[in-house]
């Protein structure tokens, strides 16, 4: 009985070590080595890289591409941006209302990331940007 158990353990530590080593190589193909360093308030310019779908005459689909660019304000970090699947929230305001996005910082369809404009702030999130518009949601901005 003991021994089935012990059989059982150093199968699952087997498969773990393989699941850490997969998690490594994906680091290295997919982790990005240009991303600036980011932080809450800043205001950036995020290039996404779109593959919109288009019907051709002859029943083939063919892709459409595009390259957008979404400008707005950090409000959000989750993990740290030197982990694979880290992500950030981007507020935008859009015609008197606001619109958040979230970004994969590793993505492949993010081609660019651009740092407009630093901010200083004293929160971890700035979900309180979400009730206010116009000169009430302006932050201060940082220099350095």
């Amino acid at each position: 009985m003991i021994s089935k158990v012990w059989q059982n353990n150093n199968k699952i530590k087997r498969m773990a070590n393989v699941l850490g080593n997969l998690k490594l190589d994906l680091e290295v193909f997919y982790k990005k080595k240009d991303l600036p360093i980011l932080s809450l308030g800043d205001t950036i310019k995020v290039t996404i890289y779109l593959e919109l779908p288009k019907t051709a005459e002859e029943g083939e689909k063919k892709e459409k591409e595009r390259i957008q660019v979404y400008e707005g304000v950090i409000i959000s970090k989750h993990k740290q941006s030197s982990q694979i699947d880290s992500t950030i929230t981007v507020r935008k305001m859009f015609q008197g209302g606001g619109i958040e996005k979230v970004f994969v910082l590793n993505s492949p369809w993010i081609k660019k990331i651009e740092v407009v404009r630093r901010a200083k702030v004293k929160r971890a999130k700035l979900y309180y940007l979400r009730e206010r518009k116009g000169k009430s949601a302006r932050l201060k901005t940082r220099f350095n």
